[in-house]
């Protein structure tokens, strides 16, 4: 945990020593009153918080049996930083293995993606759209802890689409630059296509990579349609969250957001 994160409204309460962010701040890096550690406002401004006080108290279970140390801790927050905001990339996924889902979103929130948009595809498990993770909620987690992991403040957005016709309609806008990572055929290489293109202008870039078996040609002629180029990036398979993190990481750099 790199950074605190709280919402705005938490910011004038005392801290339950319970929570997840108390604990870490007194058993894992041991502040006390006075000592100041690394915070932040969700969606909002990154700085640092003083410790004003830490009270505990003893706090019995509902059925009187057990006792536990409890009480809440105080502090004060002073902003310093816009809390580095999100870049302007768009990643269309197709739905991966809800064990490679945990580690995807992580990995795109801490790379600071704009946004997450999950996909079923005509080759993916429909399975893993009845997962656990397959809800906004748990997802939102995953991406919570990738920006926490970067001392960011901003997660990105997440949506989950039963289609990838629905899905493309989503991100749909005028302006963006559009690109389908695919091993089957590609026009060119993607860093090929990223050297012609002048990404420092702010334009939004929305990459789009299949489920692990890839797109079928029904897809990959939607997905045409819909004005995605076709690109590769060498002639290895990489497995879906690979993908998306090289993908992101390529088309970061080429927008300047990697210096």
């Amino acid at each position: 945990m790199n950074i605190c994160l709280f919402d705005e409204s938490e910011l004038n309460k005392p801290l339950d020593l319970r929570d997840e962010r108390a604990q870490h701040i007194t058993k894992i890096l041991h502040k006390k009153v006075n000592d100041t550690f690394a915070a932040g406002i969700i969606g909002g401004d990154a700085g640092v918080a003083t410790i004003v006080s830490i009270e505990e108290k003893e706090i019995q279970s509902a059925d009187g049996r057990k006792t536990f140390t409890g009480g809440t801790l105080s502090f004060t927050f002073e902003p310093l930083s816009d809390g580095k905001p999100l870049n302007p990339l768009v990643m269309v996924i197709g739905f991966p293995r809800p064990i490679q889902l945990k580690r995807l979103l992580r990995d795109m929130a801490g790379l600071g993606v704009a946004a997450v948009h999950l996909t079923a595809t005509e080759l993916g498990e429909k399975s893993y759209l009845k997962s656990a993770l397959a809800t906004s909620d748990a997802g939102r987690q995953m991406l919570l802890e990738g920006t926490v992991q970067a001392a960011g403040t901003h997660i990105p957005e997440l949506f989950i689409h039963t289609s990838l016709e629905e899905c493309l309609q989503a991100v749909e806008s005028e302006g963006n630059v559009k690109c389908a990572l695919d091993n089957v055929n590609p026009s060119m290489p993607l860093t090929s296509f990223l050297a012609g293109k002048n990404l420092s202008g702010g334009k939004t870039v929305v990459a789009a990579i299949g489920s692990e078996r890839g797109w079928t040609d029904r897809e990959r002629g939607i997905l045409q349609e819909a004005g995605y180029e076709r690109l590769g990036m060498g002639n290895r398979v990489l497995r879906t969250e690979t993908a998306a993190t090289v993908a992101s990481s390529l088309i970061l750099g080429a927008m300047g957001a990697l210096e």
